[in-house]
């Protein structure tokens, strides 16, 4: 059977001489394994389309639930990637990210226009790479079922929570003198960082950027998405890491 989509290659493979094994999140059928034949030869019709980071529109050949690429036509290669080694490093980071959560053959068209969206804003450096990657994972955290509960202490019910501090295993923001109810780590949050966090949460996907907060609260805003991610997902990421360290040279 032939399958037309548009997908986002998530990452690539080098298999045998000229073949990659890519991973590719898709709009219709969520997260596949493809192979790309000969697309390490020169001249390789869809080359182009099958490097990590691109998106394209793929019509896959699919026979005993394997797929391979027949053809495909780059959409967009978020060049701005390929030309800043830190901001590569990051959107690598979301592609890793997005691989851990999304399902084989379950569609989630969230989480690629997340993907794709934070890929554009990246690759065009419309906001700093930090405030992108704090939106994308407290969004992704979002649509996995995971969104930070913000309004109301859970211990005592008290709104807004009172001196708040976020717990990153409970997932909800809860006074500083209650209870966290799940045990673990909890983090202070200023009423900034709880503002950011809610307009994340409730906005649009091409608003959910759009928003300036001091510069305390965007490091308390990265520092606890981060946080909060690695704590729910309960895995590291290689290209977050190389990210990080590419911030102290």
């Amino acid at each position: 059977m032939f399958l037309t989509t548009k997908a986002l290659v998530l990452r690539e493979v080098k298999y045998k001489e000229a073949d990659k094994i890519l991973t590719v999140l898709t709009e219709r059928e969520g997260k596949l394994t493809v192979k790309a034949r000969g697309a390490l030869r020169k001249g390789c019709k869809y080359g182009a389309s099958a490097q990590a980071l691109t998106y394209a529109e793929m019509t896959l050949f699919g026979n005993a639930g394997k797929w391979s690429i027949n053809e495909a036509e780059t959409i967009e290669q978020f060049l701005g990637l390929r030309e800043d080694i830190s901001a590569l490093a990051l959107g690598s980071y979301f592609a890793e990210m997005l691989e851990a959560v999304s399902d084989e053959d379950i569609p989630n068209p969230e989480l690629l226009q997340l993907g794709l969206n934070s890929l554009y804003a990246l690759s065009r450096a419309l906001y700093p790479a930090a405030h992108i990657k704090s939106v994308f994972e407290l969004k992704l955290m979002g649509l996995c079922g995971f969104e930070p509960q913000t309004e109301f202490c859970p211990a005592c019910g008290k709104q807004p929570p009172q001196d708040p501090v976020f717990s990153l295993n409970g997932g909800s923001v809860h006074c500083r003198s209650c209870p966290p109810g799940t045990a673990g780590v909890s983090l202070p949050v200023s009423a900034e960082t709880l503002d950011a966090m809610r307009h994340i949460a409730a906005a649009p996907p091409k608003r959910v950027f759009a928003f300036q907060i001091p510069d305390a609260a965007e490091k308390q805003l990265a520092d606890l998405a981060e946080a909060y991610s690695a704590v729910q997902l309960e895995r590291g990421f290689g290209a977050l890491d190389y990210w990080k360290s590419l911030q102290v040279r």
